[in-house]
């Protein structure tokens, strides 16, 4: 049976319970916000004591379904004041589900200035000091810890950011290749993971029992449609397929070329040198270059759509460059160069902290005139503020929210104080109803309700697709398949029908993915209402429906009686 496992980092005690009762049946983002919901006070500071940090794989996580390597870590948001679920790729998930751990919860605050990192392993759960990885970034620390333990375990870090307690801080996760480049970026988990005085986690799966099937053969069944469904479609196939290529950035030109994609601040929906860093551009430069396509960086990945980005003299930079980063530090801060904004990713993911909270937050501070739009020297500047701890760098790294108000600025990109993705609701309407609605703020993961089309720009009908994919998005964020597979994985093709089958197999249940992602969607609603939101923070700004965006000059005009009503699920 699988176990949750408890540590508390006051006295350094860590204890292991059944998974069952109220939590029997949940698995990745399932799990982090029911727990949360049910122990967490919903008014408690999010950096205090009374917080809980919960890391889960998805349900599916040690099996050999493709794609299945997404791990959920959650808490009561420093950011947005909400619960929280961030998602991540890389190795830990696999490993935990391989262990047969359904969660790690971290309770109270380890003794000040002690930090420690938890080794999970077959033997148990073990807490270490950490004094010599205080202070460093995330690729010094994941380094340490794997010359430590073995390059064979999986680590999840936080640098710098992440023990400065700042509100942009990421939780890194190792890749394949032992770097750390998967990032849980979005509402401060790092903070939280810092405020508990926990540096690391080290997984290490060797000698693990595996995964416990109750029919294995119509596992295997499934899983084999799923795969097939991924391997045989266009745009997921391995090696050939747009996203094994071009990655997400394959859809960069699209939205560009709708008008959708934020520029300047949100102040155009076109980037004049957009060429110069979309999927074209980055592909034929890692290509140039000797850098990797066809990139595996998360377990059990075979739609590769990660990639290794070089330097002109082949020396490793980053993986993986993004469509959210490409956004968020490029033509959101009007700089069209892959160079710098691979630099930029880096110092993102060594100091730990949300490029696409970050990126939203130099744009503001370049609309102040801190430093001017473009102007790369200066978004690395701030980027160094932001990783030092300096008083600017405190103002931006605590977000969007707070920068704008520094500055007394108005065009301020978020909802629930979180930063908005790269799609500008003014044009892709549906995803407007999602970063409004969404219990996690503006966040695009939570239901991409877009079909990258002019109908993105009719009001019609955007409520109900944006409550449809975020039932959807519910359901896969808890069994922990990567939303990769949705631009594969069609009703037409099965793939979508065999997820459920795959659960069902393993754990000998009879879920239901709608019923099982509205009751993850109200459970985190729930908590919301309790730590006192409203419907009325279920709203985009002010300035999205009164400043029409360039070239098609839209505002946002979905009905909010409909949202409200349909978000009473």
């Amino acid at each position: 049976m699988k176990k949750i496992v408890r540590i508390n980092m006051a006295s350094g005690e860590t204890s292991m319970e059944n998974l069952s009762g109220e939590y029997a049946g949940l698995g990745g983002r399932g799990l982090t916000s029911t727990i949360v919901a049910r122990e967490v006070p919903p008014l408690c500071h999010a950096l205090g004591p009374q917080n809980k940090l919960v890391v889960a794989p998805g349900l599916l996580a040690g099996t050999s379904c493709i794609n299945c390597g997404r791990l959920s870590i959650g808490a009561k948001s420093p950011l947005t004041g909400t619960i929280k679920e961030s998602n991540v790729g890389g190795t830990v998930a696999q490993r935990l589900g391989q262990l047969q751990i359904a969660a790690l919860v971290f309770e109270q605050h380890a003794p000040a200035d002690k930090p420690f990192y938890l080794l999970v392993n077959h033997e148990g759960t073990t807490l270490h000091p950490a004094d010599d990885l205080k202070g460093l970034k995330t690729y010094d620390t994941v380094q340490r810890l794997r010359t430590k333990h073995g390059d064979r375990v999986g680590v999840a870090a936080i640098g710098p950011v992440g023990e400065m307690r700042l509100a942009t801080a990421s939780v890194a996760v190792s890749d394949r290749d032992g770097h750390a480049s998967r990032h849980a970026g979005r509402g401060g988990m790092g903070a939280v993971m810092g405020s508990k005085g926990l540096k690391a986690i080290v997984v290490d799966a060797v000698e693990a029992p595996g995964v416990e099937y109750q029919d294995r053969e119509a596992f295997k069944a499934a899983a084999k449609i799923l795969r097939t469904a991924i391997v045989e479609n266009e745009a997921t196939a391995p090696k050939t397929g747009s996203q094994a290529l071009y990655s997400m950035n394959a859809i960069m030109a699209p939205v560009n070329e709708l008008g959708g994609f934020p520029t300047r601040n949100f102040t155009r929906g076109k980037f004049a040198d957009v060429r110069k860093i979309d999927g074209d551009a980055l592909h034929d430069t890692i290509k140039a270059r000797g850098g990797v396509l066809n990139h595996s960086g998360c377990s059990n990945c075979i739609i590769q759509c990660s990639n290794v980005f070089v330097d002109p003299e082949g020396q490793y930079v980053t993986s993986a460059l993004e469509y959210e980063t490409l956004f968020a530090l490029g033509a959101n801060c009007d700089i069209g160069d892959l160079d710098a904004v691979a630099r930029m990713d880096r110092l993102c993911d060594e100091y730990g902290i949300d490029t696409m909270e970050t990126g939203c937050s130099i744009a503001l501070a370049m609309e102040a005139g801190v430093v001017p739009f473009g102007d790369t020297e200066g978004a690395i500047g701030l980027l160094h503020e932001i990783g030092q701890g300096t008083p600017l760098g405190r103002i931006l790294g605590n977000g969007a929210a707070m920068t704008g108000q520094a500055y007394g600025l108005h065009r301020i990109p978020v909802v629930k104080r979180q930063a908005f993705p790269g799609y500008d609701p003014r044009v892709l309407k549906g995803l407007g109803v999602t970063y409004a609605s969404s219990p996690m703020g503006a966040d695009h993961t939570a239901g991409f309700a877009a079909e990258l089309t002019a109908a993105d720009m009719n009001p019609e009908g955007r409520v109900a697709l944006s409550l449809e994919t975020q039932v959807f998005m519910a359901f896969l964020d808890s069994i922990g398949l990567c939303m990769a597979v949705l631009d594969g994985a069609t009703d037409e093709n099965g793939g979508i029908a065999a997820m459920v089958p795959m659960v069902n197999a393993v754990y000998g249940w009879d879920i239901n993915a709608e019923n099982y992602g509205r009751a993850v969607l109200k459970t985190e609603r729930a908590f919301n209402t309790a730590a006192g939101f409203t419907p009325q923070d279920d709203r985009l700004p002010e300035w999205l429906h009164t400043e029409p965006l360039p070239p098609n000059n839209t505002v946002f005009d979905v009905s909010y009686e409909e949202m409200d009503a349909a978000m009473k699920l």
